[in-house]
């Protein structure tokens, strides 16, 4: 997309601009608000939950000047709640975690006007370019399988089926290897 900048962020520098992600995500989930677990105020929450953890990383993309899209995540710590709700048998080992093993990816948007234009692989590849990680692992609604097909296309693999939260839905947690 012509004019797309992209921008590297820690937490500290989300919250100058927390607001305009919030319009984002508004945008993105525009007809799901009114479920508890898809409204602004729950994922501001989730949202804060990710930037205290160490390996927290984000990455803006912006269209004069204005947010069309983001990506974050955090390194995953050995106790991480992440695989809670783990609904499918994994390997012995699968799951365990040791802050620097896995990055997780929390979300990835992009708002309707950047959608099929390459935007959301460019800000997933910045994310992820020099992760010392050995692995990303993200979730995918189960019934979204455009999207599930297009993080196959980008080389993950389906690992189990999680439901993290009660009032969640069920995701499909996929894995990409770095290395």
């Amino acid at each position: 997309m012509d004019g797309l900048r992209l921008e590297r962020r820690d937490a500290a520098g989300l919250g100058d601009i927390r607001p305009q992600l919030l319009e984002v995500y508004a945008e993105v989930y525009a007809d799901r608000l009114g479920e508890e677990f898809h409204s602004v105020e729950r994922f501001d929450e989730r949202h804060g939950w990710n930037t205290e953890v160490p390996g927290f990383a984000a990455v803006v993309g912006y269209l004069d000047e204005r947010p069309i899209g983001y990506a974050y995540g955090c390194t995953l710590q050995d106790g991480t709640r992440w695989w809670n709700g783990l609904r499918t048998p994994v390997q012995d080992g699968a799951t365990v975690e040791s802050g620097a093993r896995t990055f997780a990816l929390s979300e990835l948007m992009v708002v309707d006007k950047a959608r099929g234009t390459g935007v959301a692989r460019q800000i997933h590849d910045e994310l992820l370019r020099g992760r010392p990680e050995e692995r990303v692992t993200l979730l995918v609604e189960r019934d979204h399988l455009r999207v599930r097909a297009l993080y196959e296309a980008w080389g993950y693999e389906w690992f189990g089926e999680v439901q993290p939260f009660e009032d969640s839905p069920v995701y499909d947690a996929m894995v990409l290897d770095l290395r």
